[in-house]
């Protein structure tokens, strides 16, 4: 099977995941392609087997890439096995996980016509020490009121592996 991760990242976080889908897909026998939201193409999309498209989130929304990505590539999405995934700190509660809890997931899927057949949520990592001073402060402070960590050194990764790994295994299956 040859799979195609198309994937929208801010800070990088987002392609470590899709790495690592990619890694598990790989030692499982499969091809693999990882592609930029921004360059994929349709005829990646028209070359693979299935495709999975993850994306992050930033002050509440995914990048207006990833949605003109799948508006204008949906007959190619719906043509094949797919899946979506969101990385975002609201996932980093064990309850918010869920394509169903999760209101970015939400909000941004009921904006699409397209319906993924595998949808997952996972928490995101927030890397203070690399951030600039705007971003950073509305972070701690985003995190301040939502009781997350605002310690301006800190780094701390949200995602649970394990939830990405039985993601990638139930998308090869």
């Amino acid at each position: 099977m040859r799979l195609l991760i198309v994937y929208s990242t801010i800070d990088g976080h987002t392609l470590e995941i899709c790495e690592r889908i990619a890694a598990i897909a790989r030692a499982t026998g499969h091809e693999v392609e990882l592609a930029e939201v921004e360059s994929a193409s349709a005829e990646q999309l028209e070359a693979c087997d299935r495709v999975v498209i993850g994306a992050s989130i930033r002050y509440g929304h995914h990048r207006p890439a990833v949605k003109a990505f799948i508006d204008r590539h949906q007959a190619a999405l719906e043509a094949r096995p797919n899946a979506f995934f969101s990385v975002n700190a609201v996932g980093r509660k064990p309850h918010k996980r869920q394509a169903d809890t999760n209101p970015y997931v939400r909000k941004f899927l009921g904006q699409l016509r397209w319906k993924p057949q595998q949808v997952e949520a996972f928490g995101g990592k927030i890397e203070y020490p690399r951030y600039g001073f705007f971003d950073r402060n509305m972070i701690r402070l985003i995190m301040w009121v939502t009781g997350g960590p605002t310690d301006p050194r800190s780094v701390t990764d949200f995602t649970d592996w394990t939830q990405v790994e039985a993601f990638a295994h139930q998308l090869l299956a």
